[in-house]
């Protein structure tokens, strides 16, 4: 038996189901929800010119998935990254970096500090 389960406990199930013969499938559907609820966004940094500055050492899942959602629902915000790193990898074994996302989903970013341009516009 292959060990691609995500815990112990699944793999257990998967053993002993194997050793009752049942035939089964593991995360072999996917099943959509919407999930509908207000949040609140608190931003790092608010520039004198109205320019939102968020800054990042990891750029998880939750929050890419989060700045979509905004800037969606309020397309009149500016809001901006500093990361530590804009080279860092989305995910292990991702070709995508975080600066390839900020510019394949149109965010301005930069790297450890906020530009003097920035605070100038």
């Amino acid at each position: 038996m292959t060990n691609n389960y995500r815990s112990g406990l699944e793999e257990k199930v998967a053993k002993d189901l194997t050793s009752k013969s049942v035939v089964f499938g593991y995360e072999n559907i996917k099943v959509e929800y919407l999930v509908s609820e207000t949040r609140k966004y608190t931003p790092d940094f608010t520039l004198p010119n109205g320019i939102i500055v968020e800054t990042k050492g990891r750029f998880t899942t939750y929050d890419r998935k989060k700045h979509l959602l905004i800037q969606k629902q309020h397309s009149n915000l500016d809001i901006r990254f500093v990361f530590s790193n804009p080279n860092s990898k989305l995910y292990k074994g991702s070709k995508s970096t975080y600066a390839s996302w900020c510019e394949k989903n149109n965010f301005l970013y930069a790297k450890e500090l906020i530009p003097k341009e920035w605070i100038n516009e």
